[in-house]
């Protein structure tokens, strides 16, 4: 018969906010909170843009052709959180010039120029202020 767990939190004994989980083969240990995304959104980056679908994300700004910033509702603790940014039909992404609050995206097609794309998807992992 399979066990059924059903808690409403988990709470690390030695530190509260610290759950370590046994990996694969039982040789390694992760830090539950470390392995999870703090933040991802699905955009709607053509015409008048908006966050499809969200997690931590309060919205999103149209800067211009192709540049978006995704705006925080939980600030990271620092700007070294990572970044991955995908979108269909284009053949550049990059993210730069971001803050603890908020993540910068521009958008590129093949001849290198910021063009406005549908969907952008972008995913944040790192620690949370």
């Amino acid at each position: 018969m399979a066990s059924q767990l059903k808690v409403d939190a988990l709470t690390g004994v030695t530190t509260a906010g610290s759950i370590s989980v046994t990996g694969e083969g039982n040789s390694t240990t992760t830090n539950l909170q470390q392995g999870l995304c703090k933040a991802w959104a699905r955009l709607d980056g053509t015409g008048t843009i908006g966050l499809a679908d969200s997690f931590n994300n309060a919205s999103a700004t149209d800067a211009g052709t192709g540049l978006y910033y995704f705006n925080f509702t939980n600030a990271f603790s620092n700007v070294n959180y990572a970044v991955t940014i995908s979108s269909a039909n284009v053949q550049s992404i990059q993210s730069g010039a971001n803050t603890a609050s908020q993540c910068k995206t521009l958008i590129r097609d093949g001849s290198g120029n910021a063009e406005d794309t549908d969907p952008v998807f972008n995913t944040n992992v790192g620690d949370l202020a």
